[in-house]
C-alpha cells in the first residue's frame, strides 16, 4: 500500500511538472503590507479574488516573473496607470521584469527616483477620487506583454537584390517600424478587465514620497493584446464580511456567559 501512494505521489508530480506553460501565470501578483509585513491573504468569491486592507496600512504589488525571458508589465491601481498617472490602459508604459526577477512596486512613480507611498484609506481620499476618477476604486491589476524575439540567422552570403525593388524594401522598412505605436491600440476589451467597484469602502491613497530609484530600457512587445490580464480587488474587512467574501466575526464567547476579562481596569469596591 505504502508503495502505490509514492508511486501515485510521484505521478502527480511529474504531471505537475508537464503541465503546459500556458496554463501558468506568466506574473505572479500579490500584496504585502508593509506595516505589518504580513503578505495579505487572497479569497477567490463568485470568480472574482479579493484582499483585505487595513485602513492607513502602507503597501506594496510583488511582482514575479516565473519566466526565463523578458516581459513587461503594465500596473493599474483603482483604475489609474502606477507610471504615468493615466487612466489605465493596457497599450501603455510599465515595469520590465527581468527573467525570474521578483520586485515589490510600493508607490505611485513620481520620477526616476522616487515614488508616492500606496496607503489603504477612504474613497474620497483615494488618488483616483481625488482627480475624479472614483469608478475603478478598489482593483490592482496587470497586464503583462511578452518581448518579440529577434531572428538571427546564420551568416550566410545573401542572395542580390533587384534594383527595381529598392523602393519597396525601403516601404517595408517603414512600415514595420511604428512596432511601438501599434501597440498603443490595444482592443477596448482588455480596458473592460480591470472592472467595476461596488459600495467600495477603501482605496489608495497618494502618500508620502519614498525613494525608489529606476531605470530605462527599450522593449518591442511580442503583440498587440496582452497575454495575460489579472486582477485583485480590496476592500477592508467589515466590507468583505458583508459581500460573502469573508465569514462574520463571531463572538469568543456568549452574552449571558461569564466572562474572565469583562473590564479593563480594576474599579474601587463599594463603601461598607
Amino acid at each position: 500500500m505504502f508503495r502505490k501512494l509514492l508511486l501515485l505521489s510521484a505521478s502527480l508530480l511529474a504531471a505537475a511538472a508537464c503541465m503546459p506553460l500556458s496554463a501558468r501565470s506568466l506574473v505572479e501578483i500579490d500584496v504585502i503590507d508593509r506595516d505589518s509585513g504580513q503578505w495579505l491573504p487572497e479569497y477567490a468569491h463568485r470568480g472574482r479574488t479579493y484582499v483585505p486592507g487595513v485602513p492607513g496600512h502602507r503597501y506594496g504589488v510583488r511582482l514575479t516573473n516565473t519566466t526565463a525571458e523578458r516581459v513587461l508589465v503594465v500596473l493599474s491601481v483603482d483604475g489609474v496607470n502606477a507610471v504615468s498617472g493615466k487612466t489605465a490602459h493596457p497599450s501603455q508604459t510599465g515595469y520590465v521584469l527581468a527573467p525570474w526577477q521578483s520586485t515589490e512596486i510600493a508607490g505611485w512613480r513620481k520620477s526616476l527616483d522616487d515614488v508616492a507611498q500606496f496607503y489603504f484609506t477612504d474613497l474620497p481620499d483615494s488618488y483616483a477620487a481625488r482627480t475624479g476618477r472614483p469608478d475603478n476604486v478598489g482593483v490592482i491589476g496587470i497586464a503583462v506583454f511578452r518581448e518579440r524575439q529577434q531572428y538571427i540567422p546564420y551568416p550566410q552570403p545573401g542572395p542580390p537584390i533587384a534594383r527595381g525593388d529598392a523602393q519597396s524594401n525601403r516601404t517595408e522598412g517603414k512600415a514595420a517600424a511604428p512596432a511601438a505605436s501599434a501597440a498603443r491600440e490595444a482592443s477596448a476589451a482588455a480596458d473592460s478587465a480591470y472592472g467595476e467597484a461596488a459600495q467600495q469602502r477603501i482605496g489608495t491613497g497618494h502618500g508620502a514620497r519614498e525613494w525608489a530609484p529606476v531605470g530605462q530600457t527599450d522593449f518591442v512587445r511580442a503583440s498587440r493584446s496582452p497575454v495575460q490580464v489579472t486582477q485583485l480587488r480590496y476592500d477592508d474587512l467589515d466590507a468583505l464580511a458583508a459581500l460573502g467574501v469573508l465569514p462574520r466575526p463571531q463572538p469568543y464567547w456568549g452574552r449571558d456567559e461569564p466572562r474572565a476579562f469583562p473590564g479593563s481596569f480594576v474599579a474601587d469596591p463599594p463603601a461598607w
